[in-house]
């Protein structure tokens, strides 16, 4: 019988020496490596770990460096390279060879860039919402360099209202604990050494060509909200048809559609791993 009421356990680990966080739960054969994306944390993924896990996965999420309980301040390379390189050193570090990957926003970019780097280590690639497929000109990316660097009370709220298509999933507990957290200790220069990268540096780590080169090779699901105003949805469908693939798009929700509607988002996640 499978089991359906997995736990999550929460523990501190290190990549290269520096500290993070990481969610976990299953024991597996097979991992999936799931990766936030600006301003998040691995939390993120609680309403999905759990159910990918009954399906026999193990699953792990981490905190990016600068994000959640992992290591903030300066002295990191905070650059979708630099969160490549500290994703794959900690699975380095842990013994965890080929895995699948899930990633949302900017952790789509991440993990699609390790992609890029080394294909035999992925036997699969999800991207949820993903940003960095394509040049996105100067101007977009100072827009959001500002939304990042903003960590204000009044900030964080618009930028939670933005990733929901239902305003009334964020409560005042998440609004205010997501303010103490991108308000902790190094959180701010954290955030403001990320908003100089995507002012000057994220289009030259556009990593839509690299994915499309692999994609006859490469085992992938593309999934979108339906009213994302992030990363609007004709941007994933344009890269689906380059990668002559199919996008899955998830009614009535924006741009976290794994939390706003985990119930489909799960299912999709699950019946696509279990079709490899």
């Amino acid at each position: 019988m499978m089991e359906t009421n997995l736990e999550i356990i929460a523990y501190p680990a290190s990549a290269g020496g520096t500290h993070t966080r990481v969610l976990e739960a299953g024991k597996g054969q097979e991992t999936v490596f799931f990766l936030h994306g600006v301003g998040a944390r691995a939390d993120r993924w609680r309403r999905n770990l759990p159910v990918v896990a009954a399906a026999g996965y193990r699953c792990m999420a981490i905190d990016l460096p600068g994000h959640g309980f992992a290591r903030k301040g300066v002295g990191f390379n905070y650059s979708v390279p630099g969160y490549a390189d500290f994703a794959q050193t900690f699975l380095n570090e842990n013994g965890i060879g080929d895995c699948h990957l899930v990633g949302t926003s900017m952790g789509a970019h991440i993990l699609s860039t390790l992609c890029c780097r080394n294909r035999s280590r992925v036997r699969s690639l999800t991207l949820v919402g993903a940003t960095g497929l394509f040049p996105i000109g100067a101007q977009a990316r100072e827009r959001i360099a500002a939304r990042i660097s903003d960590v204000s009370r009044e900030g964080i709220g618009r930028k939670l209202a933005a990733v929901v298509y239902d305003s009334t999933l964020v409560t005042e507990a998440i609004r205010e604990e997501e303010w103490r957290i991108n308000n902790s200790p190094g959180a701010i220069d954290s955030f403001r050494l990320l908003a100089e990268y995507f002012r000057n540096g994220l289009d030259g780590d556009a990593v839509g060509k690299g994915l499309i080169a692999q994609a006859a090779g490469l085992k992938h699901l593309i999934v979108w909200g339906e009213e994302d105003r992030s990363v609007p949805i004709d941007i994933g469908r344009s890269f689906a048809a380059e990668m002559n693939s199919s996008l899955v798009s998830i009614p009535r929700t924006a741009h976290v559609p794994y939390w706003e509607a985990p119930e489909a988002f799960n299912a999709t996640l699950v019946r696509f791993l279990g079709s490899l």
